[in-house]
């Protein structure tokens, strides 16, 4: 039996996977069972921030895997503690408790949220998100996620989420007050919803009504921190500062880890048994979260901007693209010819590309070579041409 065949005779089907079978690679090119090439515009949807087979990622790796692998959260590691200090140091909170995934640490959010109002003798307990936001596959998070599709199936939710509509600050106060709600949680990028930017003015008006109304500001940077957007955090382009963010993804660099990261008004909410995970702060993961963390320097982020840069300018002008949208190198195309059929061109001249919505979407890795990145645009503009 074939890899494939396996796989779908052995795993639940959840995932439409492309008949591609990828075993190897190095930086930001990837081979397939026959050897063929690819040049990876995708980073396991935004997580192997600085490609495949980082050479400093695998050395912090290996070198805590023959030291400690793992142990409870009954004893200090130091892994965890530095990539605490860390993230708390570059970001000016305070507190951080560390999960295995971006749904996960928005669970805690949430929990952090409903507590904080429950702790000052509110009466709220409804998280506000936006429209076309996506913060997870939990039944909680799928609840908190404002695109109705993904509810359909898993009804009843759990309650407690309200929506109102993206860049609308009237939408949001009236839904606000309407649903008494305990916090307001957002993207500053909504990524599954097309890679799409919330507008500067909305983000600082949302901020500034939480400050004004005790209510927490959080902010999901589950796919658009640790360097994505050209900044360290998507926040950081608006001047705002959440009580509360949440990230994942490319912050592990390839293994899982998620975190929420608290600010000096929340970082006493939760006390001893009020959370939990048994895999949270593993040492392996924060020794691979700290070796990525470490490297998103100012140059670094500078690099993505200048690349972003490139990347708008060229697709920009192709005759098959109708526009260009995102931040930093989490760009959207919407492409005149039917996305799929983008990716499936780009896919077969050796380009790995995913979709968000009806866009093609793209995740380099932040420090890809640029002549590899000028090659996988070319590649991208012929399969857009109409």
């Amino acid at each position: 039996m074939t890899v494939k065949s396996i796989d779908k005779q052995y795993v639940l089907n959840t995932y439409n996977r492309f008949d591609l079978h990828l075993v190897e690679g190095k930086g930001s090119v990837v081979k397939d069972e026959n050897g063929k090439e690819y040049i990876d515009l995708t980073t396991g949807i935004g997580v192997t921030a600085f490609g495949i087979a980082d050479e400093k990622w695998v050395e912090a790796v290996t070198a805590q895997l023959t030291t400690l692998q793992h142990t409870s959260n009954l004893y200090y590691t130091t892994p965890c503690a530095m990539l605490a200090k860390a993230i708390c140091e570059k970001t000016e909170m305070s507190k951080v408790f560390f999960s295995n995934s971006g749904a996960e640490a928005n669970e805690c959010a949430i929990k952090v949220a409903r507590k904080y109002a429950s702790d000052k003798g509110y009466d709220r307990y409804n998280i506000l998100t936006l429209n076309n936001s996506f913060h997870g596959r939990t039944l909680a998070t799928l609840s908190a996620t404002g695109q109705q599709h993904y509810h359909e199936l898993f009804n009843p939710l759990p309650a407690g989420f309200v929506h109102a509509d993206a860049n609308d600050i009237d939408c949001v106060i009236s839904t606000a007050k309407e649903n008494n709600v305990c916090a307001i949680m957002i993207e500053c990028v909504q990524g599954e919803g097309g890679v799409i930017r919330l507008d500067t003015d909305f983000v600082k008006a949302i901020y500034s009504y939480a400050v004004e109304n005790d209510i927490l500001f959080i902010v999901d940077e589950v796919q658009t921190g640790n360097g994505r957007t050209g900044e360290l955090y998507a926040y950081m382009n608006y001047s705002v500062k959440p009580d509360i963010f949440t990230t994942a993804k490319g912050l592990g660099g390839g293994l899982p880890i998620g975190a929420c990261v608290v600010g000096e008004k929340a970082q006493n909410v939760l006390g001893f048994g009020d959370h939990g995970s048994t895999y949270g702060g593993n040492p392996v993961a924060c020794a691979g979260a700290l070796s990525v963390f470490e490297r998103l320097t100012d140059e670094l982020l500078a690099e993505v901007k200048y690349k972003s840069q490139y990347v708008f300018d060229a697709l920009s002008k192709c005759d098959g693209v109708e526009s260009v949208s995102g931040m930093g190198l989490m760009i959207g195309i919407k492409t005149k010819k039917p996305v799929g059929d983008v990716i499936k061109e780009c896919m077969r001249n050796g380009v790995l590309t995913l979709s968000a919505k009806d866009k093609l979407r793209l995740l380099p890795a932040l420090n890809i070579d640029f002549e590899i990145l000028k090659k996988a645009v070319d590649v991208i503009k012929s399969a857009c041409e109409i």
